[in-house]
């Protein structure tokens, strides 16, 4: 039998059951080898030597494929057809060598896992593609040299920064432009003027004033409401006739199947899915045989799909949807080695309601099959009018434009989501005949202003990487997760908006390591890697050219002072720091002092904030970005009146605004502090909010169940309700103070409910038995999924196991590999522990003790040779790319 080697076990299952019992089919569990997140690991004055370890909990995979080639002559490697996938198959191969010798290893690529698509690829093995596995080796060694050494120049140049990536930077760069053109922006008013009119039949439409005067309108011609004005009553005080009626016929031809880049955009559009979710459910239909491979710049389709698709079409909706000859679509790929068919169902009529899967991979499909299926269908046809409505003396003229869906065509089934700056179609228009006069009805001047660019979104943001050639398919959602990871953008409804520490990490590069950041250098090195594929480069050359400039590039930061630093950015960012003032006053004037200036400065914990150069004179202090601006920082001090004999005063600090009661003094160093809730403004509090505010916590009351006290505040999350160590979360941060015992009950009984939160304790799902080495082992509800559970090791069970399905020796696996990975020695088993009592043998059995003691200075050695490496080494996916 052949040994079969896939990256998944859902994958190897499917496989398993087209290939049958002449094959051995196993998982690697993804890559079994990585470079170790230490420096060191790629090693430019060695030509590059890269280091790979194999991770602990890849061991036991390379086991299990070892001992079933013990007995098999021939190892077939089947992992995805791309350059990942050809990288998985290369360290298999180098990780298994001294087992090979002797043996057969081939190597085969599917695009789609269905019995047809793998027997075929059967019949066709042929060796790793050395380019293919020399550009990831590339791509990888570069990743590493900019993360592993652009990481600590941040963390020692710029506090509170966490990495830097060579495609995660770049794209933080286009987001953080973004939102600078937002706030540079200056909106202008222009004003338009429409006409509901109607025809002699009684039959309403609305047209739009494009002649004034005789001369054609120009977007920003009527600037003001007076102009506006002038231009309603010259409409008024002329009767209009139709001039012209002119009906076109045009067609709209579907768009091409999905490839990647479209399919997240789209899934983000429809659904507000993001690109890492989208991924996840890709793949794992893709896993199940019912999509073709789901990483792909390709959108070509096979010849035997489309004409299954044509066939569909037919039997679906008729001939008339059918065109006369199948569409083509021309695969946009530079490089034909990573270009792959478009995604699509393998079996065309396998409709989205017959498919039993989890609700995001039942959107994702549906949505697949549709756009596939469109791909191949009629074009719309439609007639598009425009009336043109005037006055006899040709001085003021009116368009009204629509059009009609003849045939629907490809939209019967599909059309696609539309961004910020698409226009709508025009809307139906009744029967209007060219001489026929128009009655006025309504003529309405309405004002605008024009908007800034729309924040991106993943799926626009994704689209204008792709525009610019940055990333491949297979890298956009790692990067996307990678700067929201890290603190530098939040998603809100969608939105991609930088974070203060985002934009201070593009000040840095985009001053000290520009070239690294430009959208051009990215683009070309991509095209270089793809070069390395095709077998057109050598990618050692490629790594030289890069590291002797940007190695030089590090060497000239290596004397920046941190001031230095700081003063650079804090001109950069100044239009954004210290937006203009409503008075016209100095916008860096100290709004407490008035004589000293603000400054970005930086805090002991981390990160930066604005500070007055008066310091300590004047202890003014505000985050980067305000609260409430300039007018709520002006309120630093405020006092809201007094209790007890001590002020109560409203403050401003780097974390946002709070209120105080008293002063700090030697005898009360930290006097009562309470932040405002979100959503509560700095002009909004009065003393009797800020006496609420101090007040907390608020006992509600003892529990109905224990007796043990119930009680309200506002923590580091948000307001809550808490009963011993259970916390539930709560709304509104009104209801802090006027919740009632019943609906405070209510709401930790559903979180009690719904799984443990921190301290709360969960109930096991199942209980498997017990251990061989002693303990119960059970499986537990978690807050990112069910989990395996034997004392201190806790286990995630794989995405496609339903924790009812887990048994006993499918837990032993997951706990042995959790607790390898983890350092984690299995307990010893209390039997042999019983027979040394039972046989009087104590001696031998404290003589380990001892040696585990003398051992531990030994120990304690090669932590302090590691301590140096450790500071100079970012976290291990910094290389994101």
């Amino acid at each position: 039998m052949a040994v079969v080697v896939v990256e998944s076990p859902a994958k190897a299952k499917t496989i398993n059951k087209y290939l049958g019992s002449n094959y051995t089919v196993l998982a690697s569990f993804g890559h079994v080898r990585d470079l170790p997140p230490k420096d060191g690991s790629v090693d430019p004055d060695a030509d590059f030597a890269m280091k790979w370890e194999v991770a602990s909990d890849s061991k036991k995979h390379i086991k299990a494929i070892t001992d079933a080639l013990a007995g098999d002559d021939e190892l077939i490697l089947a992992t995805d057809p791309d350059r990942e996938g050809e990288a998985i198959s290369w360290h298999l191969e180098q990780a298994l060598e001294k087992k090979l010798k002797g043996k057969k290893v081939s190597r085969v690529t599917f695009n789609a896992i269905t019995k047809s698509a793998i027997t075929e690829a059967m019949k066709h093995p042929r060796q790793v593609d050395g380019p293919l596995v020399e550009a990831y080796l590339a791509r990888r060694a570069l990743d590493y040299l900019v993360g592993f050494n652009l990481s600590p120049v941040l963390w020692r140049k710029l506090p509170g920064a966490k990495s830097a990536g060579r495609v995660q930077s770049v794209c933080l760069r286009l987001i953080v432009e973004r939102e600078m053109e937002i706030e540079a922006f200056k909106a202008r008013e222009y004003w338009t003027v429409t006409a509901e009119l109607t025809t002699p039949r009684g039959q309403s439409y609305t047209a739009r004033l494009t002649v004034l005067g005789g001369r054609k309108l120009d977007k920003f011609d009527l600037a003001t409401e007076t102009d506006a004005e002038l231009a309603v009553q010259a409409v008024t005080s002329r009767d209009l006739a139709v001039k012209s009626v002119e009906a076109k016929p045009a067609t709209r031809n579907p768009y091409p199947p999905f490839m990647t880049s479209t399919l997240q955009q789209e899934a983000s559009r429809k659904f507000g899915m993001g690109a890492k979710a989208c991924m996840s459910a890709a793949q794992r239909l893709y896993e199940a045989g019912y999509i073709t491979y789901m990483r792909t710049d390709g959108i070509d389709m096979a010849p035997e799909a489309v004409m299954a698709a044509r066939d569909e079409i037919k039997r679906r909706f008729g001939d008339r949807y059918v065109p006369s000859s199948p569409r083509m679509y021309k695969n946009k790929a530079k490089n034909a080695q990573e270009a792959h068919e478009c995604i699509r169902p393998t079996d065309m009529s396998l409709s989205p309601e017959r498919l039993k899967v989890a609700d995001d991979q039942a959107k994702l499909y549906d949505l697949i099959w549709k756009r596939t299926l469109a791909s191949q269908m009629a074009a719309a046809v439609m007639e598009r009018t425009t009336v043109d409505v005037g006055s006899r003396d040709g001085e003021v003229e009116l368009r009204a434009t629509g059009q009609v869906v003849t045939f629907d065509g490809f939209l019967k089934i599909y059309d696609q989501g539309r961004d910020d700056d698409e226009g709508e179609d025009g809307a139906r228009l009744p029967q209007i005949m060219q001489g026929e006069p128009a009655q006025k009805n309504q003529i309405t001047p309405e004002q605008h202003f024009t908007q800034p660019p729309p924040r991106y979104t993943e799926a626009t943001l994704v689209k204008r990487m792709e525009e610019l050639g940055i990333g491949r398919p297979s890298t956009y959602a790692s990067i996307l997760t990678t700067i929201v990871d890290r603190g530098y953008v939040r998603k809100d409804k969608n939105r991609l908006i930088p974070e203060d520490t985002g934009r201070l990490v593009t000040a840095f590069l985009s001053n000290y390591f520009r070239r690294y950041v430009e959208y051009d250098f990215t683009a070309d090195l991509e095209e270089q890697l793809d070069d390395i594929s095709a077998g057109d480069r050598d990618y050692k050359e490629v790594l030289a050219r890069f590291w002797r400039d940007f190695s030089a590039a590090l060497g000239e930061t290596a004397d920046l002072r941190i001031g230095e630093v700081l003063d650079k950015i804090d001109e950069v960012l100044g239009p954004h720091l210290y937006p203009p003032r409503p008075d016209g006053s100095d916008p860096r004037e100290c709004p407490v002092c008035h004589s000293g200036r603000l400054h970005l400065k930086t805090a002991r914990s981390g990160g930066a904030f604005i500070g007055c150069g008066n310091y300590p004179e004047c202890r003014y202090t505000r985050p980067l970005s305000a609260p409430g601006g300039e007018e709520a920082s002006a309120l630093d001090g405020k006092v809201l009146g007094h209790d007890e004999g001590q002020a109560v005063t409203l403050r401003i600090g780097r974390f946002g605004p709070y209120v105080q009661k008293g002063e700090a003094s030697e005898e009360v160093p930290k006097p009562p502090r309470s932040s405002l809730p979100k959503g509560w403004s700095p002009e909004s509090i009065d003393l009797e909010r800020a006496l609420q505010l101090l007040s907390l916590p608020r006992q509600i009351g003892p529990h109905p169940q224990d007796g043990e006290p119930v009680e309200t505040n506002l923590g580091r999350f948000g307001p809550y309700v808490k009963w011993g160590k259970t916390y539930a979360n709560l709304p509104d941060a009104e209801e802090v103070f006027t919740i009632g015992m019943n609906r405070a009950v209510e709401l930790l009984a559903q979180k009690l409910a719904r799984g443990p939160g921190r301290g709360a304790a969960a109930q096991p799902l199942k209980t498997l038995g017990e251990h061989p080495d002693g303990g119960e082992i059970t499986v537990m509800p978690g807050r990112y999924g069910p989990y395996v559970k034997w004392g201190k090791v806790n286990a995630t069970l794989p995405k496609d196991v339903e924790p009812e399905a887990v048994t006993l020796e499918l837990a032993l696996p997951l706990i042995e590999a959790k607790a390898s990975k983890g350092g984690k020695k299995p307990a010893k088993k209390p039997a042999p522990k019983a027979k040394a009592a039972k046989d009087g043998a104590e001696k031998p059995a404290k003589k380990p003790a001892a040696k585990k003691a003398a051992a531990k200075p030994a120990a304690k050695k090669p932590a302090a040779k590691k301590a140096p490496a450790k500071k100079a080494a970012p976290d291990g996916d910094v290389v994101e790319d």
